[in-house]
């Protein structure tokens, strides 16, 4: 039988248009060892590993008419070279001339005749480092280890781990009339998936997301009716499909210390850091912020269980940020009360039912999430923020070390920020991605979010 995409992965090639690209990005910041770390060896790596990720030489291919949702077939063609590409910065190497790089990469869509990723090698950083930054399609992440296409070339030592094995002959692709017999096989056996299918294929975004998260149980209703719409917020706007991308640091140590003295958890300190950030953007924008202003996000969350046999646990929230109480500790309770009631009253979106549907992990959830803004509302959440928890081991790339690595979210239609958090080897990273008019300040507000944190920090008992 054909490798067919599951309704959520077909989704995410559906819903794609010029302003909201699909596709998950990350920005790997590497110290170069004495050995050197180049194109060439970046390339020799990920091409030993391939076969750990066998989707990744495979592409999509439509059935004729779309009687059926697409299959995955090997791509013949399958170049490494074109996937794994070199670019460079000018001097000085500056972390804002790499962040105007992975702003014009990722809006570019993916080229959806060839397998659905790409990573470029970025060297002439300052201080003798260089930068991989990664593309996947969403179409193409299954499960929360997808999260990490790191892990193909990744290792918990300078001395790389023996090569896999990668005797790969791709199958040849199918004809059209194959995927066509395929799929009235299919539809023998299963009478109902030939109607289904073909209106699939007939509707429009907003119907095709009714679809999916109809198939999703509980996290349909959730959304719905969950609380009342989002406020109105500047970051609610027609967007481009250009855009900006910003980051701000913070340490583990320091957030777990606030923890320790206020209570809750590292994701309640993370979203008051953005609270009090998003706070200070607005009025350095000259908005009206009252004692009530919120800002309201979609929270998924990602957690491993300590049985490994029992699979993905994903949560996902929605928590008004209390933008408009000055005080930061105030903001840290209001936040953590939200995030506790949420999890007492059940009102967590439909966990268990997501994780039986494709492997549901956090890219995924990014994507769905900016989906569900705009096929129910665009003021259901105002922005998303992800907090995956990350090592906390240094990791290391053919012998050079990974020093930093910064999630890139994809935006929704109507959403001009999406934030990723996710923490590495003590430190805690922050990448911003907006929209290039709507968020022409963005390195700003990544500036705000790091002095948010150092005001939290002030409150902590030492």
């Amino acid at each position: 039988m054909p490798d067919r995409l599951s309704a959520l992965d077909a989704s995410f090639l559906y819903l794609e248009d010029s302003t909201t690209p699909m596709h998950v990005g990350g920005v790997a910041v590497f110290r170069r060892p004495k050995s050197g770390f180049d194109y060439d060896k970046l390339v020799s790596l990920i091409e030993q590993r391939l076969s750990l990720v066998p989707r990744y030489r495979q592409k999509v291919v439509h059935v004729p008419g779309r009687i059926a949702r697409p299959v995955w077939v090997d791509d013949p063609d399958f170049d490494v070279t074109y996937h794994v590409r070199r670019s460079a910065l000018p001097k000085p190497g500056s972390d804002a001339q790499l962040h105007d790089l992975v702003a014009r990469l990722m809006s570019r869509p993916l080229d959806h005749h060839r397998p659905l990723w790409e990573i470029y090698l970025v060297e002439g950083l300052a201080n003798d480092q260089a930068a991989v930054i990664t593309k996947t399609h969403q179409a193409v992440v299954d499960g929360i280890a997808a999260l990490e296409i790191g892990q193909v070339m990744l290792d918990v030592s300078p001395t790389p781990r023996g090569s896999v094995e990668n005797l790969w002959m791709p199958q040849p692709e199918p004809s059209g009339l194959q995927l066509v017999a395929d799929a009235v096989t299919e539809v023998v056996q299963r009478p109902g998936e030939l109607i289904e299918n073909v209106r699939s294929a007939a509707m429009d975004t907003v119907a095709t997301v009714e679809k999916v998260f109809s198939a999703l149980g509980g996290f349909a209703s959730a959304l719905r009716t969950a609380v009342t719409p989002a406020p109105g917020s500047p970051l609610n706007v027609r967007i481009t499909p250009q855009r900006r991308f910003a980051v701000a640091r913070a340490k583990l140590d320091d957030l777990r210390s606030v923890r320790k003295t206020h209570g809750g958890t590292v994701n309640d300190v993370v979203l008051a850091s953005l609270s009090g950030a998003l706070r200070n953007w607005l009025l350095s924008r000259g908005e009206i912020v009252s004692s009530g202003t919120t800002i309201r996000a979609m929270a998924p969350l990602s957690v491993r269980d300590a049985d490994p046999d029992s699979g993905n646990n994903v949560s996902a929230y929605l928590v008004d940020l209390p933008v408009g109480e000055p005080n930061p500790v105030v903001r840290l309770h209001h936040i953590s009360h939200a995030m506790r009631a949420h999890k007492e009253s059940g009102q967590s979106v439909a966990a268990d039912a997501l994780v039986r549907v494709s492997g549901f992990a956090p890219p995924t959830l990014h994507a769905m999430g900016a989906r569900a803004a705009s096929s129910f509302s665009r003021r259901l959440f105002n922005v998303i923020v992800t907090n995956v928890p990350g090592p906390q081991v240094p990791l290391y790339a053919a012998g050079a070390k990974m020093t930093e690595i910064f999630p890139v979210v994809p935006l929704a239609k109507g959403q001009a920020l999406a934030i990723g958090v996710t923490s590495y080897d003590g430190g805690v990273y922050f990448g911003l991605n907006g929209d290039r008019d709507a968020m022409s300040d963005v390195d700003v507000l990544a500036a705000m979010v790091e002095e948010s944190v150092e005001e939290l920090m002030g409150t902590a008992k030492p």
